[in-house]
């Protein structure tokens, strides 16, 4: 019997469903002939790149005929001086989901296991499918982490843990003492993967300081990006902290020239660019209090949130709300994929983009 195309992949590719991204301003254009939209969908910074970053940019596009450098000099000095790390302990990612691919690829086979908890980045199960891992979901407390569930789940095939700190898309967070606690219990032939995109929005005092961590447990791997705080998702760049021998292994599997030449000056200016990061906190803190007021006087429930993000309960299933604001010219993410089906995740945006949505949900809500 001739075998299909799909049959030829990987059983874990086979069983895949792609990754869904929001929905682009443009494909919206195109289906509803809207000229006013809004997208609050992706966690994308609503202030655009900073003037430094365009300006690195243009400087950098004289020279496009030529490769980036490969092994990112300017980027890891920069970051190894920020952090107080070595650029050995760095690996640079096509987005910080680029190091989660590259830590299943180095570490997992279809006889290891993967523990991440319900309500957690999508990313997690899909590079543990991908090369026919065992993934185990560990079932949320209060849509968090259950740590003490997912230390009870370590068996002697598990290879790796992913922990999102803040999680998406509930925006909860883990404390230093629980985080410190739990990284004491983890064996130490286990790699702890600590996803930290947006921890550069947590104004929590208990929040951890991760990186002094790496000295005491080897097997820690911390991811951060740019596309979130920074401004960067176009460009795509993020990377990871590690020990030395974490990073040489990472680095072997990954690809030369992984990050173009524009998105390393980008990340470079932008690292240096504290008045940009002060305002694009500013402006979400702002954007976190206006929501939240709407969704009171809305009677509606809500996770609170520590990211640029927050995840508001509609109190039935929210695929039609979202369909409606659609057509209203709204972007907002559905998390039925999440187990969330009553739930939308709304990314702030600037207070005038927050108005916009707020005003759309009143008027869906009364008509849907």
């Amino acid at each position: 019997m001739q075998q299909s195309i799909e049959q030829l992949a990987n059983l874990g590719v086979q069983k895949l469903v792609p990754y869904q991204a929001g929905k682009p301003v443009s494909e919206l254009q195109r289906e509803l002939g809207l000229t006013k939209i809004v997208k609050l969908a992706s966690n994308e910074n609503p202030l655009g790149p900073s003037p430094k970053v365009s300006a690195a940019i243009k400087k950098e596009i004289p020279e496009l005929s030529r490769y980036p450098d490969g092994n990112a000099f300017d980027l890891k000095a920069a970051l190894a001086k920020k952090y107080t790390v070595s650029e050995q302990q760095i690996t640079l990612g096509n987005g910080s989901n680029e190091i989660l691919e590259l830590l299943a690829r180095a570490f997992l086979n279809p006889e290891t296991e993967v523990i991440f908890s319900q309500h957690a980045f999508a990313v997690y199960p899909i590079v543990t499918q991908s090369v026919g891992a065992i993934a185990k979901v560990i079932p949320a407390i209060n849509y968090g982490h259950d740590l003490d569930g997912m230390l009870a789940a370590i068996t002697e095939k598990t290879k790796l843990i992913f922990i999102a700190n803040p999680n998406n898309p509930t925006g909860t967070y883990l404390s230093e003492a629980e985080l410190s606690q739990f990284l004491s219990k983890v064996p130490e032939h286990i790699i702890t993967v600590l996803d930290e995109a947006y921890f550069e929005y947590v104004a929590e005092t208990d929040y951890p300081n991760s990186v002094p961590w790496l000295k005491q447990f080897p097997n820690l791997v911390i991811t951060r990006t740019f596309s979130k705080a920074y401004g960067l998702a176009g460009l795509r760049v993020g990377y990871s902290l590690s020990s030395t021998a974490m990073a040489d292994l990472l680095n072997r599997v990954r690809q030369p020239f992984n990050n173009n030449a524009l998105a390393l000056v980008a990340a470079e200016a932008a690292l240096a660019d504290a008045d940009y990061l002060a305002e694009t906190i500013r402006l979400n803190d702002a954007g976190m209090v206006q929501l939240k007021a709407a969704f009171s006087e809305l009677d509606l429930a809500w996770i609170d949130s520590v990211g640029n993000f927050i995840s508001v309960d509609l109190a039935r299933e929210a695929a039609s709300i979202n369909t409606a604001l659609l057509h209203k010219g709204v972007i907002v993410r559905p998390v039925a994929n999440y187990e969330m089906p009553n739930h939308l995740r709304i990314s702030i945006g600037t207070e005038a983009e927050n108005a916009f949505f707020i005003e759309a949900l009143k008027e869906v809500l009364v008509n849907v």
